[in-house]
């Protein structure tokens, strides 16, 4: 473990006016309060707390950063409390220790719906103060670098969580030594034959060909030297995760993937990295479209570099990046170099940004989205996203991520121009709405007044912003359809408790439930955001199904340990008076399937997990879903004798999905809650004998050729 004056040591290299008195007190604080703890490898737990400090001193972070690190899991893990935290390293290092606690809570893996309110809160603490997340970055990075003493599916779930979550944050955040070795440490886990074979390849490569990177680093110095220019010149051979994914972008093989090695030129001035530049494409013949300049058009992090692809010896190509000593200190700690040290004063770097600005302008799009799993999309997207420039036919630029299409382009430029967009123009050509945008390249957006945004603008567009605009248009073009779906659900919703859904009674439930008006009510339950029990419910609470003397839900199952949860397996959807297993999953308690579910293939070779199980042999309530998937003729009043139907067989809808429209047929999705297996049976013989029903089927999701288990 390392001591404390090892500690204080490292800080003093960059902070001579550090508070030792302070980091000590943190230190002993932090090693009481965790005596006792033991990592899962055995060791003492307070060697975690300070190495992730010793990883912060590595970007030259404030006190308060380091004795945050010290103290970050006294709050969860010790009987240390907020305001012990406060009354002795005061107030801003409690409000860290607790950020950073809240953010160890968060599920931010889950893959329930909570996932993309966890996001939520995760850009509100990052918003209070980034330093909270530099300090989770770097309790992930040594978690991470110690993980071999977890259990191999603990490994499995904290390095996807890395790969899908923190690596890419890291990277966004512009710190992305840390995103690389994030990446590959969980690639480690994730695929440690792919990872080795990598590695195997790059020893043969290195015996065939020798140390190219030496040889091209003297060439580089030696050019430079003749140009009359000072500069460092570094180059290393690229990360096995970032050779495995460009394996698996560009489909190619390693023998045929070109730019694995990467090379950094530090000068003196902005004018000697153009100078650089210049010297570099001399000698040697640039790559076509695979130059950056991030100088004159930096990323919303602050991170400022020229990329440039040259042809090096034996037309092996190298990825060049040039830049300034103070651009290099802000591309390896990104946003973090807000808070940086240099000779125990704040660094003045003129390239860094201001954190609340940045986190402001990452929420700012996310702020109005309605959809908690668009919101997530959106988050998701922009985390991953690396920019192109694009510039309107005036020469502004426009910053769009990679990948991003003329569409993203009309919404970055204005909602309305979005929405009227017809047609592009790239470099003055004509092209598709799905073309691809590159650096560099000039758009022109055609419009048209009275077009709408299509359904496949979905598909087409990248950015979050695109996407959620699109969709709010789609609703407010598909609510009429809504609300005469919803009034259909309504009627038949109603007439199954003898009522009927006047307009009355709609005004009154839409008032009950907070909402605008009767229609608003109506396009809600047309568009499944409401249920028609809800309505229901909130106009006659008293006609709520009674179920008496029914099995309550959490004790319908027979089989279970004492104290065991189980949830019904969403694939297969099983009924009372169905033949069921269970499947056992850590933490979760036990997964229901029908003994017939396709998936359970899927644990044949885990006979441990499996539980038998039975449904309790009682009158159950009807509050099982099942989806019913219908092909229906495309006539009036077809939909609202379906509905009256599923009514009268005591059975409630609680969504309907519409999944093809042809002129003749609709083909569509009804769930429905049942009390048993019997009366699923009834419900489709009454709906097959429907003459405009062509077909009715019970919905199951089928198993996937090799589909992984957690």
């Amino acid at each position: 473990m390392i001591s404390v004056d090892d500690l204080i040591a490292l800080v003093r290299n960059y902070n001579p006016k550090t508070n030792v008195e302070r980091i000590t007190r943190a230190y002993e604080f932090g090693r009481r309060m965790h005596d006792g703890q033991f990592r899962h490898s055995g060791e003492p737990y307070f060697t975690h707390p300070v190495a992730v400090a010793a990883i912060l001193t590595e970007q030259r972070l404030d006190d308060a950063t380091i004795i945050t690190a010290l103290l970050h899991d006294t709050i969860e893990d010790t009987k240390a409390n907020y305001g012990q935290v406060s009354e002795l390293f005061g107030e801003e290092v409690a409000m860290l220790v607790d950020g950073v606690t809240k953010l160890t809570n968060l599920q931010l893996s889950s893959r329930e719906t909570k996932q993309a309110e966890n996001f939520r809160k995760l850009f509100m603490a990052m918003s209070k103060d980034l330093r909270v997340i530099l300090v989770k970055l770097a309790d992930r990075l040594h978690n991470m670098r110690t993980i071999k003493a977890m259990r191999p599916e603990k490994q499995v779930i904290k390095a996807r969580e890395t790969m899908d979550i923190y690596a890419p944050l890291a990277g966004r955040m512009g710190m992305q030594w840390m995103r690389e070795e994030l990446e590959d440490l969980a690639f480690r886990v994730l695929n440690p034959e792919g990872r080795q074979s990598i590695i195997r390849r790059f020893i043969t490569l290195q015996r065939e060909t020798g140390d190219v990177i030496h040889r091209i680093t003297g060439d580089m110095r030696h050019e430079l030297e003749k140009a009359g220019i000072e500069a460092e010149v570094f180059g290393r051979a690229k990360k096995p995760y970032s050779i495995w994914r460009k394996m698996q972008e560009k489909d190619q093989g390693f023998s045929r993937l070109s730019d694995i090695y990467g090379f950094r030129i530090i000068t003196g001035s902005e004018e000697d990295c153009y100078r650089t530049l210049g010297a570099i494409h001399q000698r040697w013949r640039a790559v076509p479209g695979r130059f950056k300049d991030y100088i004159s058009q930096p990323k919303s992090n602050g991170y400022r570099s020229i990329h440039t692809t040259v042809s090096g010896r034996d037309g092996k190509r190298v990825e060049v990046q040039i830049r300034t000593r103070q651009m290099h200190d802000v591309a390896e700690t990104g946003v973090a170099a807000h808070w940086s040290y240099r000779d125990g004063v704040r660094t003045q770097n003129p390239f860094a940004v201001d954190p609340a600005k940045w986190i402001a302008g990452l929420t700012e799009q996310f702020d109005n989205e309605e959809d908690h799993e668009d919101f997530l999309e959106a988050v998701k997207l922009e985390m991953y996203s690396d920019q192109v420039f694009c510039f309107s036919p005036k020469g502004d630029v426009v910053k769009l991520p990679r990948g991003a299409t003329p569409i993203d382009y009309a919404y970055a430029i204005h909602t309305r121009i979005g929405h009227a967009c017809v047609g592009a123009k790239v470099d003055g050509i004509r092209v598709p709405l799905w073309t691809r945008l590159k650096n560099g390249q000039s758009v022109e957006i055609i419009t048209a007044e009275g077009q709408t945004p299509q359904v496949s603008w979905l598909e087409i567009a990248v950015t979050g912003k695109a996407k959620t605009a699109i969709r709010r248009a789609l609703r407010e073009v598909d609510r009429e359809r809504f609300i005469k779906l919803g009034h259909e659900l309504a009627r038949s919703a109603f007439e199954h408790v003898g009522r009927k859904a006047t307009d009355k009674a709609l005004d009154t439930a839409a008032k009950h439930l907070r909402l605008k008006n009767r229609d608003e009510l109506l396009a809600r339950l047309g568009s499944a955001e409401l249920t028609a029990h809800d309505v229901v419910q909130a106009v006659y609470p008293e006609l709520a199904p009674d179920h008496g003397d029914a099995i309550p839900p959490r004790r319908a199952v027979i089989g279970l340990e004492p104290g065991q949860s189980f949830d019904r397996a969403p694939c297969c959807q099983p009924l009372p008076g169905e033949r069921i297993v269970g499947i056992t999953y850590r933490g979760k308690g036990v997964v229901v399937h029908a003994i017939d579910c396709e998936k359970l293939s899927e644990f044949e070779d885990q006979p441990g997990r499996w539980v038998d199980l039975h449904w309790h042999s009682g009158t159950h309530p009807a509050v099982y879903g099942a989806t019913l998937e219908l092909t229906i003729g495309n006539d009036a009043g077809v939909l609202g004798r379906i509905c009256t139907l599923i009514g009268e067989k005591k059975a409630n809808i609680s969504n309907l999905e519409f999944i093809d429209r042809k002129p003749d047929f609709y083909r569509l999705m009804i769930s429905v809650e049942l009390r048993d297996v019997e009366q699923l049976h009834s419900l489709m013989l009454t709906l097959e004998a429907e003459s405009d029903v062509a077909s009715v089927e019970r919905y199951r999701e089928k198993a996937k050729a090799g589909a992984a288990v957690n």
